[in-house]
């Protein structure tokens, strides 16, 4: 996993949020309300449902973020978290500890990333690219 996470407040803009990932060189934020994650913002999300619909770049990240987080905790087999994102079709899995504090991000990348691994994150990256059901 990567252990390290930036948030965004739900209220903040689209341009915030892409400053931010341009700033951390990253492609997810976690959207907070009251502290807790209420949803994820990629930055597909910001292609797909911002800009293609011609939304401003003010509009809050609450507009255009995915609602409600899958989880995975520090604790949990590799193999469940690459099940959990071929089951719902996610490319990355907020990590949390056991008191629900989350703790870092797993990706597809982190997957691939490990040598033991290669063969789930290829399945898992097939099942995730196939269109929904």
């Amino acid at each position: 996993m990567t252990p390290q996470l930036e948030y965004i407040g739900q209220n903040q803009s689209m341009i915030d949020a892409a400053r931010m990932m341009r700033e951390h060189d990253i492609g997810m934020l976690p959207v907070l309300e009251e502290n807790q994650i209420v949803g994820t913002l990629t930055d597909r999300d910001i292609v797909t449902r911002g800009l293609a619909e011609g939304i401003g770049p003010e509009t809050p990240v609450s507009r255009l973020m995915t609602s409600g987080v899958e989880l995975c905790y520090t604790d949990d087999d590799v193999e469940e978290a690459a099940k959990l994102m071929e089951q719902k079709q996610i490319r990355r899995l907020i990590v949390v500890d056991r008191t629900e504090r989350s703790v870092g991000v797993v990706s597809l990348g982190d997957l691939a990333a490990r040598a033991d691994q290669t063969q789930l994150s290829g399945e898992a990256l097939k099942a995730v690219s196939q269109p929904p059901h």
